[in-house]
């Protein structure tokens, strides 16, 4: 392609018509890369879990602070289904997980370049349900922790990020980044 003369008879350098606009809505590096290093943290904490503490059991970080527990969640989120044995469990979870994982990077696709908290925010999220997607393919369950004693929730760096994620997309309806921008 050849240098095009703009409405100001200067020239302006070409531009492939396949070449990514900035100023257009699609997946980028800034949604792609922190989902990508979400997706490697996760699984690297996972596979040291796995390694270093035992099913069931305890390992002490921080003596009186922090505790991990490893545990394994064949469920769904926070443990839901976990107890419920049927048909194709793991098959049937991981074909929503993957379904919601799609329709998050489709949403994530579609959001204005200016909208940073919300790309953000689904980056986080794209690479905590992908981390944990990865889980659920290999393993048919999610590797989970507890925090100290606390058993409410059993939790990983993939849900972790979900949640700060999900967070930020609050932030981003709530119009907290588009008004410092105005």
């Amino acid at each position: 392609m050849t240098d095009q003369p703009n409405i100001d008879g200067e020239r302006a350098p070409a531009v492939h018509p396949d070449a990514g606009d900035p100023a257009r809505p699609g997946l980028t590096s800034m949604t792609l890369l922190p989902a990508a290093v979400v997706t490697i943290a996760d699984q690297v904490a996972k596979a040291l879990v796995r390694a270093t503490v035992p099913l069931h059991s305890s390992r002490t970080l921080i003596p009186g602070v922090l505790d991990l527990t490893h545990v394994q969640n064949s469920g769904a989120a926070f443990g839901i289904l976990n107890a419920a044995d049927f048909p194709h469990k793991a098959a049937v979870i991981a074909c929503v997980a993957t379904a919601a994982l799609v329709s998050i990077a489709v949403y994530a696709a579609r959001l204005s370049p200016h909208q940073r908290i919300a790309r953000i925010g689904l980056a986080l999220i794209l690479g905590g349900a992908a981390g944990n997607l990865i889980d659920r393919l290999v393993a048919g369950y999610v590797v989970d922790v507890y925090w100290r004693n606390y058993h409410f929730w059993a939790f990983n760096v993939a849900d972790s990020a979900i949640t700060i994620g999900v967070i930020g997309m609050m932030l981003d309806m709530l119009g907290i980044g588009t008004r410092a921008r105005n």
